[in-house]
C-alpha cells in the first residue's frame, strides 16, 4: 500500500491551479471535466503520479467557497531552504503566514503560506 493523493476542494480552480504551480512548483499532471456531475479534477505533484502522492484539487462548478471548518490541519512540503523558498514564494505573490523559524517547543525549521482557499501549507526544512 502507499498513499496516493490528498484532496482539497477548491472555490476557483484556475487561481488553485496557478498557485500550486506557479508559486510552489508543482506540475499539472493531468486535469479531467465531468460535465454530467459538474466538477473538474485536477491532480498536481513535484512528480508523476506513479512515483510519487500528489495534490488533488476537486472544483465542484456550482461552488464558489468552501468552509475550512476547526478539523483540517495543513499539507506539508519539504524545501531545501525554508527561508528561500519563502522569498521565492512571496515574489511570486504567495502569502507566508507563518513567517521561516524553529517549531515552537523545538528546532526544526518550519514556516507556513496560504493557498487562494485559505489552506495552509508547511514548508520544511530536509537538512
Amino acid at each position: 500500500m502507499r498513499l496516493l493523493h490528498t484532496m482539497l476542494r477548491v472555490g476557483d480552480l484556475e487561481k488553485s491551479i496557478a498557485f500550486y504551480r506557479d508559486v510552489l512548483g508543482m506540475q499539472l499532471l493531468r486535469r479531467n471535466d465531468y460535465p454530467e456531475g459538474r466538477f473538474t479534477l485536477a491532480f498536481l505533484g513535484y512528480g508523476g503520479e506513479a512515483e510519487n502522492t500528489v495534490l488533488e484539487l476537486t472544483h465542484n462548478w456550482d461552488t464558489e467557497h468552501y468552509d475550512l471548518g476547526n478539523g483540517y490541519g495543513h499539507i506539508a512540503i519539504g524545501v531545501d531552504d525554508v527561508y528561500a523558498a519563502c522569498e521565492r514564494i512571496r515574489a511570486s505573490g504567495g502569502k507566508v503566514v507563518r513567517e521561516p523559524g524553529p517549531m515552537k517547543h523545538g528546532s526544526t525549521v518550519l514556516a507556513f503560506v496560504e493557498d487562494p482557499d485559505g489552506y495552509k501549507v508547511e514548508l520544511l526544512s530536509e537538512d
